[in-house]
């Protein structure tokens, strides 16, 4: 229960960030012509801010189904990668019944969170992580649909501000404590803003670039800063030392 406790706890921040920038998505969506519970619909099935939010645009436009796969495939390309990655922070409770279903509910601040705990996490973990983004998103698709129309314009384009807030809450705090992450975050940033000001990089569509600056950021953190060797068998030690004692 102390991991299920644990991803709970690490869980509600995200939950009350979807509950804000989910609000936004219901008033949209019922402003373009679907009804609440289309729109709540929507929100429980799927848990991705941008390929939903690209995906009612194809749907108010009365877009095609290729368009409509196309634009997801390439906009949540990304938790590829993040899957991968998480895979070597799990342990083996997480067998692939659990692995397909937990990762329906992989976004990227929960990927963001899971990484930064330092042990290996199970599946306890990812039950408690993943209720308060669910509950959150759903929640705030459905009083947005529901109460949108009422609040003044300048509130609910302010509430889409919050999924950048927790984006800086997440990174802010290992980059005080290292100066090699504040430099691959850096890199990051520096790509990011070249894909959205260099003329010819623009027309890279915000699934891929997203991908690249991760990728390229990503390579350089490694291969400039890799973790020394020593220090990985001094760690892995550790946890032998401590495995035998239990």
């Amino acid at each position: 229960m102390s991991s299920f406790r644990k991803g709970f706890t690490d869980g509600i921040p995200i939950g009350l960030g979807y509950l804000a920038v989910s609000f936004s998505f219901g008033i949209l969506a019922v402003a373009g012509g679907l009804n609440v519970w289309q729109a709540t619909l929507i929100s429980m099935t799927n848990l991705t801010s941008a390929g939903q939010f690209a995906g009612l645009t194809i749907m108010l436009s009365r877009g095609s189904i290729i368009e409509m796969i196309v634009s997801q495939f390439v906009i949540n390309l990304r938790y590829s990668l993040m899957s991968i990655s998480m895979s070597q922070h799990i342990d083996k409770s997480m067998n692939l019944p659990r692995k397909l279903f937990y990762g329906e509910f992989h976004t990227d601040e929960i990927f963001a969170v899971g990484m930064g705990r330092p042990e290996k996490l199970n599946h306890k973990y990812f039950l408690g992580v993943i209720i308060a983004p669910y509950i959150g998103w759903s929640l705030g698709t459905f009083l947005g649909a529901v109460c949108g129309e009422i609040l003044p314009a300048m509130i609910t384009s302010a509430l889409g501000v919050a999924l950048y807030g927790m984006f800086i809450a997440i990174i802010v705090p290992p980059m005080k404590h290292s100066y090699k992450i504040s430099i691959v975050v850096a890199i990051a940033i520096a790509l990011s803003l070249c894909f959205n000001f260099i003329p010819l990089l623009k027309n890279v569509s915000s699934g891929f670039s997203i991908i690249i600056c991760a990728v390229v950021a990503s390579i350089f953190g490694a291969l400039v800063f890799p973790v020394d060797d020593e220090k990985k068998e001094s760690v892995a030690d550790n946890d032998n030392t401590k495995g035998d004692k239990k």
